[in-house]
C-alpha cells in the first residue's frame, strides 16, 4: 500500500449528516479507525447542531454553518498533530449531530380517570388526551442528561418520560381548575397553556422545550355520557304532546307509502290507529286526532274537622276541650248528659246527650232511671 493510499484511508474530508428518518434526535458520526483530517470541512445544516466530544468530555457545540477544522485550538486532535505516532493519534474525538427541529404528533393520555369536583355534577371522573411537539433547545444539556454515548437516539426513547410529566400536570390542572365539565371544551386552550408553563422547568432540565401542547378531548365515563345524552334528548324533544302528534303523523305517512292500490286506505287506517295509541289521542275517523289529556286522579278526601268544646258550669265557661278530653271528663263524671256544651259553628248551647258527636260518649253508661222508680 502506497503512502497516498494510507493517507486517503486516514483522512476524512467532510463531516456531515443527512437524516431520512422522522424520529432520529441524535446521530453519531461514525469514525471507526478514521481520524479527522486537519482542514476538514464540518457541515451543519439548518435544524441541526454538532456536538464535539473529546476524550469523553463535551468540547464544543456548533450551530448551522460550514466550518474548516484547521486551527490548533479546535477540540479535534487530528492525526497531523501527531506525526510521531504515524498518523495514529491516541486521542479520541467523536462528533454527534443533534436534530433541533420539532418532533410532532407526540401523543399523551391519562391511563386512569382523574377525580374532580364538578360544580354541577359533583364528584366526577374525567379522562383526557391530546398531542404535543418537542424540540431540543440545548444540545449540550440534552447530550449530557439524556443521550450519553447512544450512537442513535430516537424520539421514542424520551416520549414516555415526557408523557408521564404531562399527565401529572394535566391531572393537577383539571382537578384544581374549578371549571364545570360542560365548559371545559371551551377552555382547553387556556388549560393547555397552564400545563405547558407547569412542565417547562422540568423539561428544560433535559435540554428540551415543548413549543406546542394540545388538549384534544376531555371525556366523561361512558355511563355518565349515556345519562347526559338522555338529558339532552329530553331537551330537544321539548313538548311531549306535540312530539307524539309528530310521531303519529310520521307513522301514518309511512303506512300509506308501504301500502298500494286498494290497501292504501287500510294502511292509512292502521297508521292512524298506531298514532292514536302512541300519542294517547282520540278523534273522529278521517279527522285530525286531538290529544286526550290523561284522567286526573281524584283528590284525596279532606281530613275530618276536629271540634273543640266548651262546658257551661256554675255560671262559667270552661274549655276548650278536645273530644278525647271530653271523653275523660265523661268517665270521671265531670261531664254528664245534662251538661250544656257548645262548639264553634253550633247554634247555641245544647245538652251533651243531644249532640251526636258527644252522645256516643255516654252509650257505655246506662241512662238515668225514669222518675218515680
Amino acid at each position: 500500500m502506497g503512502i497516498l493510499d494510507f493517507l486517503s484511508g486516514q483522512f476524512i474530508d467532510v463531516i456531515h449528516w443527512t437524516d431520512n428518518t422522522n424520529d432520529t434526535m441524535v446521530w453519531r458520526f461514525e469514525r471507526e479507525g478514521h481520524e479527522i483530517k486537519y482542514g476538514a470541512k464540518l457541515t451543519v445544516r439548518e435544524g441541526q447542531s454538532a456536538v464535539f466530544v473529546h476524550e469523553g468530555v463535551l468540547a464544543d457545540v456548533f450551530s448551522p454553518g460550514l466550518y474548516m477544522l484547521e486551527t490548533n485550538n479546535m477540540p479535534i486532535m487530528t492525526s497531523l498533530q501527531h506525526w510521531d505516532h504515524g498518523f495514529r493519534s491516541p486521542f479520541k474525538s467523536e462528533v454527534y449531530f443533534v436534530n433541533t427541529t420539532r418532533f410532532t404528533d407526540n401523543k399523551w393520555g391519562t391511563k386512569n380517570p382523574i377525580m374532580v369536583r364538578d360544580p354541577e355534577f359533583g364528584p366526577t371522573r374525567l379522562r383526557a388526551f391530546g398531542t404535543y411537539t418537542m424540540r431540543v433547545a440545548e444540545p449540550a444539556k440534552f447530550m449530557t442528561e439524556i443521550v450519553g454515548t447512544d450512537g442513535e437516539f430516537t424520539s421514542d426513547e424520551i416520549t414516555m418520560q415526557i408523557r408521564n410529566i404531562v399527565v401529572q400536570e394535566v391531572s393537577r390542572v383539571l382537578a384544581s381548575s374549578g371549571i364545570a365539565v360542560l365548559d371545559m371544551a371551551a377552555n382547553t386552550a387556556d388549560m393547555g397553556k397552564l400545563v405547558t408553563q407547569a412542565i417547562a422547568p422540568t423539561i428544560a432540565q433535559y435540554g428540551l422545550a415543548i413549543p406546542e401542547f394540545y388538549i384534544e378531548n376531555i371525556s366523561l365515563p361512558s355511563e355518565v355520557e349515556k345519562v347526559l345524552d338522555k338529558r339532552t334528548s329530553m331537551g330537544i324533544v321539548g313538548d311531549l304532546n306535540r312530539y307524539s302528534q309528530f310521531a303519529a303523523a310520521e307513522a301514518m305517512g309511512m303506512a300509506a307509502e308501504n301500502q298500494g292500490g286498494a290497501g292504501a286506505g287500510m294502511g292509512a287506517g292502521l297508521g292512524m290507529g298506531m298514532g292514536m295509541a302512541m300519542g294517547g289521542m282520540t278523534g273522529p275517523w278521517g279527522a285530525a286526532p286531538q290529544p286526550q289529556a290523561p284522567a286526573a286522579a281524584p283528590p284525596p278526601p279532606p281530613p275530618p274537622v276536629e271540634h273543640v268544646w266548651h262546658i257551661a258550669k256554675d255560671g262559667q265557661t270552661h274549655g276548650p276541650f278536645s273530644k278525647a278530653t271530653m271523653g275523660q271528663k265523661a268517665a270521671a263524671g265531670d261531664l254528664t248528659r245534662e251538661s250544656m256544651v257548645w262548639t264553634p259553628g253550633q247554634d247555641g248551647w245544647m245538652r251533651a246527650e243531644d249532640v251526636p258527636e258527644l252522645a256516643q260518649l255516654f252509650t257505655v253508661l246506662p241512662p238515668p232511671p225514669p222518675p218515680g222508680i
